[in-house]
């Protein structure tokens, strides 16, 4: 039996919502790796390479809410990725002059980064700034010979956005554990005062959750971070016991917790067990994590590569704009695609609204295009975490800008592929994702319901003996928190995508309560041990 048809909504699609708590960090860090290439580039005359050093530049954007450990070597593999896609891209540019060759390798790569980022979990901005500099470098002019230095200032402006991306830590080194606490305390607070909305409890214990990883992915346990360890325990003691939260104290315990201050002592100083446990269990392959994204990859494939096609059926000149607005479009289900769909259309149609407002500035001369697109650089990502509307609306003009990097060009010409290419890639990209679905979800949903019920059972096993270990029953208890975060999340995006089995509504409602039930009696029985064990 199928599902009912999700609804593609358009209320609320293009709603403005809170920034980040850290908007300014991608929006300062993408300025400063940035403009010194560009800068140089500026200087020496060579403003035609700067699509190059941009691929590495680019890199900053990344790895902004992991801690520096976690950061240094996500930051590298994205500067390896980054390097390696733009490899492929000029080695294909200069071998071969089919557009249509170039758009299918394209579509592929494509489908490859959003597989490769979605499995890796990397965080926003995700694949498409790999397919943008991918998809460009296709279609630049190139000869073998020209490959490894055009690679080599990739390298290099990466090794910048590098440093530029670790350079917080020197000032502030435990930023990120920080305020990743500061959050689960603050949605704890918040469940705390409306504990019948389990809409909620589901964000608090996500946030709860996301502070384990970031804190378990940390590096060396000093002390500061086993204080932040507390911390993340009485926000769960909070999802567990509600009634008896004070929410202000934990709201109190949050703000604390900006800047370099030392971190809130909660009345509870023994040692977690079982985290040196659970840190040396082996993280989850990769390839695990590919198999299910295996319809997504195929939809993006499909989808960018009939975008292409139908660009140039178009006689568009550059038809990596329509392949990446395709790419751009495609989220854990098709509710979500749609209504990306819908940010990015109007997101664009502003855009070259605003390109032809300040083109007659950024044609003053080299130096006023490069200061041009450091601005439009700062208001993507000031604006992005706004809505993805907002964000494009500095990422066209920006776009169109670049392109500008080799000459000055026509205006009115840049506009109208602009809009073309932005129109087909999103109504082609579309109908790939009505095409090609996922029918697997309410399988994935049976594996999370699966996977939470042997957690729980686990725990509980744990919970009944008279003296559970506290090294046993701190990772079991994690593992149960992991697999109703893991559940709902599965839940929400099954729900979202068309056709598939009906969903099993009433086992999902049924297994998260007696999951944060049974997460609620660890919580108390590891609080009162914890209290028995520090009482004088």
């Amino acid at each position: 039996m199928s599902r009912a048809t999700p609804r593609l909504p358009l209320a609320g699609v293009l709603r403005v919502g809170r920034p980040s708590d850290i908007w300014f960090k991608p929006a300062l860090s993408v300025v400063l790796a940035v403009a010194p290439p560009n800068l140089t580039l500026l200087t020496l005359g060579r403003l035609d390479l700067a699509m190059y050093t941009m691929a590495g530049s680019l890199c900053a954007l990344y790895a902004h809410n992991l801690p520096y450990a976690a950061r240094a070597r996500t930051l590298a593999r994205v500067v390896l990725g980054m390097v390696a896609g733009l490899g492929v891209a000029l080695v294909a540019a200069s071998l071969t002059g089919s557009a249509v060759a170039l758009v299918t390798l394209g579509a592929l790569l494509a489908a490859a980064q959003k597989a490769l980022c979605d499995a890796s979990r990397i965080g926003p901005p995700g694949n498409v700034i790999f397919t943008f500099i991918t998809s460009a470098a296709l279609f630049v002019p190139q000869t073998l010979a020209q490959v490894p230095g055009h690679l080599a200032l990739a390298v290099a402006a990466g090794a910048w956005a590098w440093l530029i991306g670790m350079a917080p830590g020197l000032v502030r080194p435990h930023g990120p554990e920080r305020r990743a606490a500061a959050h689960a305390l603050r949605t704890a607070a918040a469940y705390a005062e409306r504990p019948t909305d389990p809409r909620a409890r589901a964000v608090a214990a996500a946030a709860v959750q996301a502070a384990w990883q970031t804190l378990l992915s940390a590096g060396a346990r000093t002390e500061p971070r086993r204080a932040l360890d507390r911390l993340v325990v009485r926000a769960e003691v909070a999802i567990a016991a509600p009634a008896d939260t004070d929410p202000e104290r934990l709201r109190a315990w949050a703000r604390a917790l900006r800047g370099n201050g030392p971190v809130p002592r909660t009345e509870d100083h023994g040692e977690l067990l079982g985290v040196d446990a659970e840190l040396a269990v082996p993280a989850r392959p990769l390839w695990r994590a590919l198999g299910p994204l295996a319809p997504l990859a195929l939809r993006t494939a499909l989808g960018c590569a009939l975008a292409g096609y139908a660009s140039l059926a178009l006689g568009v000149g550059r038809p990596y704009w329509a392949l990446v607005t395709a790419a751009s479009l495609y989220q854990a289900n098709l509710t979500l695609t749609w209504s990306r769909g819908v940010q990015r259309v109007v997101g664009n149609l502003a855009g070259v609204l605003l390109f032809a407002a300040v083109v007659p500035l950024a044609h003053l001369g080299p130096a006023a295009l490069v200061l041009t697109c450091l601005a439009f650089n700062f208001g993507a990502e000031a604006l992005i975490s706004r809505n993805y509307w907002l964000g494009s609306v500095c990422v066209t003009p920006m776009a169109l800008l670049i392109t500008e990097f080799t000459g000055f060009q026509e205006p009115g010409r840049l506009i109208t592929e602009r809009l073309v290419d932005t129109l087909v890639g999103a109504l082609v990209g579309f109908a790939a994702a009505l095409v090609v679905t996922d029918r697997r979800m309410g399988d994935r949903v049976e594996h999370a319901l699966t996977a939470v019920d042997r957690a729980r059972e686990r725990t509980a096993r744990l919970l009944v003996e008279p003296h559970p270990d506290p090294a046993a029953l701190e990772p079991a208890r994690r593992a149960l928190a992991a697999a109703l975060v893991e559940l709902r999340a599965t839940m929400d995006a099954a729900s979202g995508e068309w056709g598939g089995r009906a969903l099993p509504q009433e086992r999902v409602v049924l297994a998260e309560q007696s999951g944060h039930r049974t997460l609620a009696a660890t919580t108390r029985r590891q609080t009162s041990a914890t209290t028995e064990d520090v009482r004088p």
